[in-house]
């Protein structure tokens, strides 16, 4: 686990399902944690466990109980879970945290494809609509798209609505690298392309 930017910490951990490395992120003063997969022993004081989808289950009810943290998802994908799921609705811009974290629709990919703005952290949080494995922000592979054309452009309307209108520098990225500076102009870059 590393600090990558002041009160956010990330690691990552080999998704079962999926084979390759995946991000989680704690942001310690918010008592918060991102899409969980693996949670560290040193993690602590957890009320919190957000996921940017619905898909980002991983290891979030596992946290949840050993911290007694509450889970939320997006409402727009609760169908997914069972109906006795202990996993509560967020919808879209409907502030979280006491207003320390808003969720904001992206489209594309599925309904529930989401980006969580974190002000106090200068950060965005993204789901699966982009990946970085490399250098830089690409798209997930074809094969997880419905309509890949549509979706990608979906995916970069969304994103280059959000990087015009919200205020942020660091980018947390589910799927790969995040970008510690220069997020918001990195994902602008990849909105244009």
């Amino acid at each position: 686990m590393e600090e990558i930017a002041p009160g956010i910490r990330h690691w990552k951990a080999i998704h079962p399902h999926l084979g390759i490395e995946v991000s989680a992120y704690w942001l310690p003063e918010l008592r918060l944690l991102l899409d969980p997969i693996a949670v560290p022993d040193e993690v602590e004081g957890v009320e919190h466990v957000v996921l940017s989808c619905r898909h980002h289950v991983r290891d979030c009810l596992e946290a949840a109980e050993r911290f007694g943290a509450t889970v939320r998802a997006p409402r727009t994908g609760m169908h997914d879970y069972p109906e006795d799921t202990p996993i509560k609705p967020y919808d879209f811009e409907e502030p979280l945290l006491d207003g320390e974290l808003t969720p904001y629709e992206v489209g594309g990919l599925s309904p529930d494809e989401t980006a969580l703005h974190i002000p106090s952290a200068n950060a965005l949080s993204i789901a699966d609509g982009a990946i970085r494995y490399g250098d830089d922000l690409d798209f997930v592979p074809d094969q997880y798209m419905d309509d890949p054309e549509e979706d990608k452009a979906d995916i970069r309307r969304g994103f280059g609505d959000l990087a015009g209108r919200l205020d942020f520098d660091v980018l947390l990225l589910a799927h790969g690298e995040p970008i510690a500076s220069g997020g918001r102009e990195a994902l602008r870059r990849f909105s244009s392309r």
